[in-house]
């Protein structure tokens, strides 16, 4: 795991675009993993300014969304589908028909669960997953308790997740969803390069319990430790749990040039 602590949001954002970049030049035809959140904002938005500029294009790409609200109408803006559609789609140049999410609407919801496990895994899995952690340390919605070795599957959402969404719902943690579609832990891990953003004083312990807490379902972002490649993106705040935050610095300042992400 490596981890790069940012002094600056833009910074980040901009060392996360460098890599999905670098991919894309290698592999036109990527699998990119999207995630929602406040916290990827500062990639997409980097990436879809260097689209307009014209030094990278996603046109060949393909994307898959980590999670799905189960129930929402189609129509409704806080829905997945929706929100990477503002927050992505509409800011690269890839095609809106290549962008793939689980369907929260399924009339047999375990059914849609295993179609979208076998949809990332006809695309040939996926190369670059980007991540968020939530306060409790959830990643996608697998929430404190979730199997390491999980799939895509419906969970229950703890009302700490709910509560942190009520934001996107004009504050009424009433109309949170209480359900929804998620990749589980176990196929998140198969992505080959993951790429996880946090920002913020209010990460700060997640992302302590992320790098340096032992692996634990109470913390379920911990399994990430067991992947082979893994960049965690910070800004100062939400690295200020790290005990060894010093050694990280020094790490990326020493790294060698031709290492890469």
């Amino acid at each position: 795991m490596e981890v790069i602590i940012s002094t600056t949001p833009d910074e980040a954002g901009r060392l996360a675009a460098d890599a999905i970049s670098g991919l894309v030049r290698r592999r036109p035809e990527a699998v990119l993993g999207v995630a929602t959140g406040s916290s990827p904002l500062i990639i997409y938005n980097e990436l879809g300014r260097r689209v307009a500029q014209g030094s990278l294009s996603l046109a060949n790409a393909r994307a898959f969304l980590l999670d799905e609200y189960v129930g929402l109408p189609a129509d409704h803006p806080q829905r997945y589908r929706n929100v990477i559609r503002g927050e992505f789609v509409d800011k690269v140049d890839i095609d809106p028909a290549q962008v793939f999410g689980p369907d929260g609407l399924a009339a047999d919801l375990a059914s849609a669960c295993e179609a979208y496990e076998r949809a990332i895994a006809d695309a040939g899995g996926i190369d670059l997953q980007i991540l968020g952690i939530g306060t409790d340390g959830h990643i996608a919605f697998n929430e404190p308790g979730s199997s390491l070795a999980s799939r895509t599957r419906i969970k229950t959402l703890t009302s700490q997740t709910r509560s942190d969404n009520a934001r996107f719902f004009g504050g009424n943690v009433e109309v949170v969803p209480q359900h929804c579609l998620t990749q589980g832990i176990g196929t998140i891990l198969q992505a080959r390069h993951i790429l996880l953003v946090a920002s913020g004083r209010g990460k700060a312990e997640a992302v302590h319990q992320l790098a340096e807490g032992p692996v634990s379902a109470m913390w379920p972002a911990t399994a990430l430790q067991l992947h082979p490649h893994v960049t965690v993106l910070l800004d100062t705040a939400a690295a200020s749990r790290l005990q060894l935050a010093s050694y990280y610095i020094g790490t990326y300042q020493g790294k060698p040039s031709w290492q890469g992400f």
